[in-house]
């Protein structure tokens, strides 16, 4: 039987609560990851953080930020750009913004034992791509949908 261990990637990229958007941001591009486990001083799992959630504390922050000319300004339909959104001014934003204010704190891993029926559902029940492997509390390893493909693959095959 098939577990977690067979399919997990070991080397996890975690980043504490305290850590700026701005530099989860540069990680993610460095090293070309789309989400990280959020971890405490202690390494307990807090948290996932994810580009998803770094787009929608940008949307938060523009919406909240908005006066109405900007508003209005999206609806006109040969506007001229907005000047005053500047790649600076996004930076400072990501900056002024910690992990912990925008990560999704719900924790959704599995046993280093589970077997593939149950990872497979735990994609399939939260709607997620990565699920994250424990250990005693602790994030050992990552799985992502596309680790399982091939072993969806030798299914298909024997069905």
């Amino acid at each position: 039987m098939q577990t977690a261990r067979d399919f997990m990637t070991e080397s996890v990229i975690s980043v504490s609560p305290e850590t700026p958007l701005l530099n989860v941001l540069r990680l993610f591009v460095q090293e070309d990851i789309h989400g990280a486990p959020v971890v405490d001083d202690a390494g307990e799992f807090v948290g996932v953080i994810s580009t998803s959630d770094l787009l929608q504390a940008e949307a938060d922050e523009r919406d909240t930020a908005r006066s109405a000319p900007d508003y209005l300004r999206d609806f006109l339909e040969f506007s001229a750009p907005d000047s005053s959104a500047s790649l600076n001014d996004f930076q400072d934003r990501l900056s002024q913004q910690t992990v912990g204010e925008v990560m999704t704190k719900a924790l959704v891993g599995v046993a280093t034992d589970a077997p593939l029926e149950e990872i497979a559902s735990c994609f399939h029940q939260n709607q997620i791509h990565r699920v994250w492997v424990l250990e005693e509390g602790r994030v050992c390893g990552v799985i992502s949908a596309l680790d399982l493909m091939p072993a969806i693959e030798q299914l298909a095959k024997r069905g």
